[in-house]
């Protein structure tokens, strides 16, 4: 996938950023830590615990470190060494991840959508400057990001008694041809009136079998307790959603409602006038 023209990545990066800060800041700050865990095995020529003759030094433990990202600032545990001398040890993928932050969390978000591949491992390594992994590096990344990131998909959602539902299309390569898709999202506003993301997928149209299967997945984690659902009135969602939750009240998005009524209008000055007659009523 060529993040560099896929915006549906950056549809799904922004709606985690918003509503899902502390996921998405936890899944990049474990990712950072694993590539100064590297870059420190190889300054000591031996991994944790490792006993060879190659070795020079020890762990020495770590130095918690708080890191600004989109998404918050988040606290990583930069290794430490001793035992080697006066050379001194500083993870160069400190410096190398606070400049590729927005990098890492795209293709955390794209992991976050398809699930993680060795090469996707690899090239979040490479985001921190960590290059010619072995095998074992590598394996040991892919396995770290995909619990991370299993965890967090699949996380019980319990009661949620407000629940907004949207897609929008973007940009995504598909096949090797770049077309529209469509950005799925839940967002959920539970008993503690914060609002969270449940799920956000992504789907090649707004049928209805791509909303039921959404649905579906979150009630299969346990949502439950849905009073009040908001969204348009797209043909296929409303399928799905009488389908899966048919016992919630509904209620169509008032910024899809107005859009719509002001693309009826018959020139612009009549649109401002409708847009500002609908947000009086709705204030």
């Amino acid at each position: 996938m060529d993040r560099r023209k896929d915006t549906a990545l950056e549809a799904v990066l922004e709606q985690l950023i918003e509503h899902g800060p502390g996921e998405i800041a936890s899944v990049f700050a474990r990712a950072f830590e694993l590539a100064m865990q590297i870059e420190r095995e190889r300054f000591l020529g031996a991994s944790h615990y490792e006993r060879t003759p190659e070795r020079h030094g020890y762990a020495n433990g770590y130095k918690a470190k708080r890191i600004d990202t989109p998404a918050g600032t988040v606290s990583v545990q930069v290794p430490k060494t001793a035992g080697h001398g006066e050379e001194p040890f500083y993870p160069q993928s400190l410096e190398r991840g606070r400049r590729s932050v927005r990098s890492v969390m795209l293709a955390v978000a794209e992991m976050y959508v398809k699930g993680v591949s060795t090469r996707d491992a690899e090239a979040v390594m490479r985001e921190f400057g960590i290059e010619s992994l072995s095998s074992s590096q590598v394996s040991r990344a892919a396995k770290l990001l995909d619990d991370e990131l299993e965890a967090w998909r699949n996380r019980p959602l319990g009661q949620v008694k407000y629940l907004i539902l949207d897609a929008r299309y973007e940009k995504m390569r598909h096949g090797g041809v770049v077309r529209d898709a469509a950005v799925l999202s839940a967002i959920g506003i539970g008993p503690d009136e914060r609002r969270r993301v449940l799920g956000v997928s992504v789907a090649l149209s707004e049928a209805e079998v791509p909303w039921r299967g959404f649905l579906e997945s979150l009630v299969a984690r346990g949502l439950r307790g849905v009073e009040f659902i908001v969204s348009d009135d797209h043909s296929g969602l409303r399928a799905a959603r009488r389908a899966v939750l048919g016992g919630a009240t509904w209620q169509r998005c008032q910024f899809h409602l107005a859009r719509n009524a002001i693309h009826h209008a018959p020139n612009v000055e009549s649109r401002k006038r409708i847009g500002a007659e609908l947000r009086t009523v709705w204030r």
